[in-house]
């Protein structure tokens, strides 16, 4: 897996963030979803650093990069400070202008990238995701259900984190199964299991839905109710056996949040990137 690309861990912020870069031309970030790594990009990366420099990381309190405290409002793990993190790694790097591209929680700390640093951010790309604020107010018992863990992985601690612990392995693989295809590679599920295991990140992962329901949704209420908008060409990616298809219009959606939107459905679930990763990575590079 990811032929090219060196395997680095960088401190920013007081934190370190594990990542995988790789290529050569524009800069090009790419952010994973829960529960996995930056590993879940191995099949589409190889093909983006043709054309980019591809960075591939693993998110605060996921992967291998550090799990901050929790604290009373989460800050740590608010979409604001973990794509602070991003940012910072970009600078390290000697990137102060790039594209991103995030799946699932990626694609929250990579939308809100957008808002927080307009100058920064060149393109942003989405992948089966709507804005988290406009998910919890288009809440109904169709979506509570479907998306189950949002409300269970943001109770108070340590009522998910003990649950899950007794079996971290069943409830990755349960968690994960919403396809009957198998598509992941057994490599990368050797890392997305190995980080899984460990209580400290599933302490993050719950920290980080405990902020999606809270201090998240104060950021983003604030740029809706001022008309802050995404300014850079956004592209929206989701899959069409997914949950997105039955119950949102996606494009429709993210025009209220950003002045140019283009996008389409592929085929598949929720996990675009390994169950379609040919279609997925055409759409990044034609994009971008």
């Amino acid at each position: 897996m990811f032929k090219g690309f060196h395997l680095k861990t960088i401190k920013v912020n007081d934190v370190s963030i594990r990542l995988r870069i790789g290529g050569s031309g524009p800069p090009l970030l790419l952010l994973h979803g829960n529960p996995q790594t930056h590993v879940m990009w191995h099949l589409v990366a190889p093909e983006l650093i043709k054309r980019f420099t591809v960075i591939a990381t693993d998110l605060t309190g996921y992967g291998e990069s550090s799990k901050p405290a929790s604290s009373a409002d989460h800050g740590a793990y608010s979409k604001r400070s973990m794509a602070s993190d991003q940012v910072a790694i970009m600078r390290a790097l000697g990137f102060k202008q790039f594209s991103v591209a995030g799946h699932d929680r990626g694609g929250r700390v990579a939308y809100r990238m957008a808002l927080d640093y307009p100058d920064s951010i060149t393109k942003l790309a989405v992948l089966d995701i709507i804005p988290t604020l406009d998910s919890f107010q288009r809440t109904n018992s169709e979506f509570g259900l479907g998306y189950y863990h949002w409300f269970f992985l943001a109770q108070p601690s340590p009522l998910p984190e003990t649950l899950i612990n007794q079996n971290p392995d069943w409830f990755w693989r349960w968690h994960t199964s919403r396809s009957k295809r198998k598509f992941f590679a057994a490599t990368a599920v050797d890392d997305y299991l190995k980080c899984f295991k460990d209580p400290e990140t599933v302490r993050a992962i719950c920290e980080d839905y405990r902020a999606g329901v809270s201090i998240d949704c104060e950021h983003d209420l604030v740029d809706q109710n001022s008309g802050n908008k995404i300014s850079c060409p956004v592209l929206v990616l989701w899959g069409k056996q997914g949950k997105l298809e039955q119950w949102y219009d996606t494009l429709d959606i993210w025009r209220s949040w950003a002045t140019t939107v283009q996008g389409f459905e592929i085929d598949c679930g929720h996990y675009l990137a390994e169950e379609e990763p040919e279609q997925t990575a055409k759409a990044l590079n034609d994009f971008f």
